[in-house]
């Protein structure tokens, strides 16, 4: 298989002319040699429409030892002229003539690329819709037309003009290196990082939104669906969209998960109406409604609202405290007993939902039992770059391995080491140095820590170097928001993080002798957090074990 320049296009989503270009790349890619390499303008960075990377050519296909092939697709019909072949519309253009045009700008601009050597450069037309009727008056060498009848002969007509001939200056290293440098730099494909920031998060949603749509469809009675799903495959998007359906349906959804950051987060992406709670805050709310608030400074009086509030739902049903629709996020991190009280706040007739991903439990409890329920799985990450998933497949001891569903497939995962504590925040500034020198803001990047909060060598830090860190102080405000430091970058724990996602990671504090189960979890649930960018730093003995492979 050839390699491609960008990658990530086979998760574009693609019609029209960008779906005939996407498919052309895809048979050249799988048909040539690993040794030869395509260039080409679909890109998810360029996902406002389809585009050429010179002129009119869609592609350039450079040959092992250094031929450049040149290919323009044209799909549709063309016109037959004395001229020869042209485009047919309203300002009619000559094929041969701008064919040509690409090629002398284009060796005027490689040459100085090649220290004044002259370019090895060929043409080719690509025309899958279009019988040429007369090629000696195309304009163009019939050897170099792919028309619709030799369609099925493009990848042999590639390699064989791209393949060293006698005569051919010898193949190196340097000249190749200074052809793929040219080519990488023409098609410009990291010009902006924030402009990207947005396009990936579009294209992420879009991507994974199939099981917000599959899931919806399933219909059973009672409705009981446990989907079991891996992190960025969208169960955030399935949640909200049960959430919001039940509220046009004139249903009252309750949503619950464990997490206190995630609750907020659903808080403020979800319509109003409804119910949305941790689990311990459902508790609290129930309690308190019945005028039995908890009493939060005796010794276990989370465990004792837990049975108080099992206990209570378990009575005569409250008419205010029964739901139509319920939802159950982090499912992983729940227990038994938590699914009995949950049930029992469902209406007769009711809907409930459980998501889950069992690599994410990072408190080590067992699955819960969910006896009768349909089951749905789905194993495609869109929203972590799959060079990133690529590693972690290579270097966790995962299940199974994850599959790479993010148009982001290049983003070249870092690992830098410490040896002290020092070296650690050393390590730590040169990371976000190096994030913010990608073109990252700091308000795109969130620092990680593999310890909890309460065990972070980074709680007591106001500041890291010169960036001033905005950490949650372990209070709320009377509204019940959580309360922050006034800092600019974002630090947080990877306990808290859960669910939550950012462009750029930089996942700190990673330390662990052994890769066990925890260590593994708590890898997999850092380094998916990322969207488009993941800077681990990780003691000098962890860092071996999370080095890319060779």
């Amino acid at each position: 298989m050839a390699r491609t320049h960008p990658e990530g296009w086979r998760q574009l989503p693609a019609a029209g002319a960008r779906g005939r270009e996407r498919s052309t790349l895809a048979l050249l890619a799988d048909a040539l040699p690993p040794d030869w390499t395509i260039y080409h303008g679909l890109h998810w960075t360029r996902a406002d429409g389809p585009q050429t990377i010179f002129g009119d050519v869609s592609f350039a296909v450079l040959g092992p030892g250094g031929r450049i092939l040149l290919i323009e697709q044209h799909a549709g019909f063309l016109d037959e002229t004395a001229d020869g072949l042209v485009r047919p519309g309203k300002r009619a253009r000559i094929v041969s003539h701008e064919l040509a045009r690409s090629a002398d700008a284009l060796r005027a601009r490689l040459r100085p690329a090649l220290d004044g050597a002259e370019p090895l450069l060929d043409t080719l037309l690509h025309c899958p819709d279009h019988t040429v009727r007369q090629p000696g008056s195309a304009g163009l060498d019939p050897a170099r037309i792919v028309d619709a009848p030799r369609r099925d002969s493009l990848a042999a007509t590639v390699r064989a003009l791209t393949t060293p001939q006698d005569g051919d200056p010898p193949a190196d290293d340097a000249r190749l290196q200074a052809l793929h440098r040219f080519f990488a730099d023409l098609l410009e494909l990291v010009p902006d990082v924030q402009a990207h920031i947005g396009q990936a998060d579009e294209l992420t949603t879009r991507l994974s939104g199939g099981l917000t749509e599959w899931a919806r469809r399933i219909s059973a009675t009672p409705h009981r669906l446990r989907i079991t799903a891996t992190a960025g495959s969208g169960k955030t998007q399935l949640a909200l969209a049960a959430h919001t359906d039940a509220l046009a349906a004139g249903r009252r959804p309750l949503y619950v998960c464990y997490n206190r950051p995630l609750a907020d987060h659903f808080a403020r992406i979800a319509p109003a109406g409804g119910e949305i709670a941790t689990y311990h805050q459902l508790c609290d709310r129930r309690l308190r409604a019945a005028g039995r608030p908890p009493r939060f400074g005796v010794p276990g009086a989370f465990r004792r609202m837990e049975e108080d509030f099992a206990a209570l739902v378990a009575q005569q049903p409250h008419p205010d405290w029964q739901f139509d629709e319920l939802i159950i996020d982090e499912g992983q991190d729940f227990m038994e007993p938590w699914r009995d009280a949950l049930l029992a706040l469902l209406k007769p007739g009711g809907r409930a939902w459980w998501l889950e991903d069992p690599l994410q439990n990072l408190y080590a409890r067992p699955p819960v039992a969910l006896p009768g329920w349909i089951g749905l799985t789905a194993d495609t990450n869109y929203r972590t770059p799959a060079d990133v998933l690529a590693l972690l497949n290579a270097r966790l001891p995962l299940p199974a391995p994850i599959r790479a569903g993010s148009p982001v497939a290049d983003s070249g995962p870092d690992v830098l080491a410490w040896r002290d504590d020092a070296g650690l925040m050393d390590a730590t500034k040169r990371a976000i140095t190096r994030a913010l020198g990608l073109g990252f803001r700091r308000e795109a990047i969130v620092l990680l820590t593999f310890r909890g909060r309460e065990h972070s060598r980074f709680t007591p830090l106001e500041q890291l170097g010169p960036h001033r860190l905005r950490a949650f102080t372990g209070r709320y405000d009377l509204l019940g928001e959580p309360e922050h430091s006034q800092g600019e970058l974002l630090i947080d724990s990877v306990y808290r993080f859960k669910g939550q996602s950012a462009p750029c990671i930089i996942f700190t504090e990673i330390d662990f002798e052994t890769m066990d189960d925890t260590a593994m979890r708590k890898l997999f649930v850092g380094a998916t957090r990322a969207t488009m960018k993941l800077i681990m730093v990780a003691s000098e003995r962890s860092a071996p074990l999370l080095a890319p492979p060779a």
